[in-house]
């Protein structure tokens, strides 16, 4: 796809970008010319094929930065050695777990981790890189926030209490950074992208349990499972997010904060 942002001089830190929709925002940033910080949970030799990935489609620079999300202190490392890095222009909070069962039965463990990770996390990173952000008068936060922040499902308590709250925070941090930088410099905006279904290895198995059941036929068990949510019946691509990402990094975008963009296939439209 064509760049839409020139990025140049820019450090995006994208949470969760070895793999899925994580390392999509982070290709496409890459080709627009910024500096990747990479960020999740991978060996080295993964880590190692992503940062040359990341170079190889433009980046000028692409490292590894560790940081365990669900502990503020190990976040706060995170953040530290990436401002000494230069500092993020652009956060993006796509890291996400997710835990399947009934309210009554949800473990009180994994109601923790999934909020740590998936909601207090991205206040920690926020806190740290925003005031930055504003005195530099350019700065973009874009939160994965997932069509479970607009709606809920059955059996996923934490992951739409997480994702209801990152919008909420969002739109916060929006209000409070509306009227830092201008026009020209791109101004600091905060926006969640809230995607539905979405072609990333975690939706393997439940596509192959359904092409079972169809034959084999994997288009088949794609529509069958989007049916019952996706009035469009196409999943999305990781690439089409990451290209949404990179729009909103553009100072054309400066205007566009507190807002919960669904790529759902007319899914919230219900």
């Amino acid at each position: 796809m064509g760049c839409v942002a020139d990025l140049t001089g820019k450090t995006a830190l994208i949470t969760g970008s070895v793999q899925g929709i994580g390392l999509a925002m982070a290709r496409e940033m890459a080709a627009a010319g910024a500096r990747i910080a990479v960020h999740g949970l991978a060996g080295d030799a993964q880590i190692e094929e992503v940062c040359q990935g990341l170079r190889d489609a433009g980046a000028p620079q692409a490292e590894f930065f560790h940081g365990d999300l669900r502990n503020p202190d190990r976040i706060d490392e995170l953040m530290q050695a990436v401002a000494a890095w230069g500092g993020a222009d652009i956060l993006v909070n796509n890291a996400g777990i997710q835990h399947t069962a009934p309210l009554g039965e949800m473990p009180r463990d994994v109601w923790d981790s999934i909020l740590a990770i998936n909601l207090s996390a991205a206040f920690h990173t926020m806190q740290a890189a925003m005031p930055a952000m504003a005195r530099r008068g350019y700065g973009r936060v874009i939160n994965i926030a997932s069509v479970h922040g607009l709606v809920a499902s059955r059996s996923k308590a934490p992951y739409v209490a997480a994702k209801h709250g990152l919008v909420g925070l969002t739109r916060v941090a929006a209000l409070e950074y509306a009227a830092r930088g201008d026009r020209a410099k791109g101004g600091i905006t905060a926006n969640c992208i809230c995607p539905g279904w979405t072609e990333t290895p975690i939706l393997g198995p439940q596509i192959d349990q359904r092409a079972d059941a169809h034959g084999g036929n994997r288009d088949a068990a794609i529509a069958d499972l989007l049916s019952e949510k996706q009035p469009s019946l196409r999943l999305s691509d990781p690439s089409e997010i990451g290209a949404l990402a990179l729009w909103l990094c553009s100072p054309v975008a400066h205007n566009l904060t507190g807002t919960a963009i669904p790529v759902d296939g007319g899914w919230t439209a219900q």
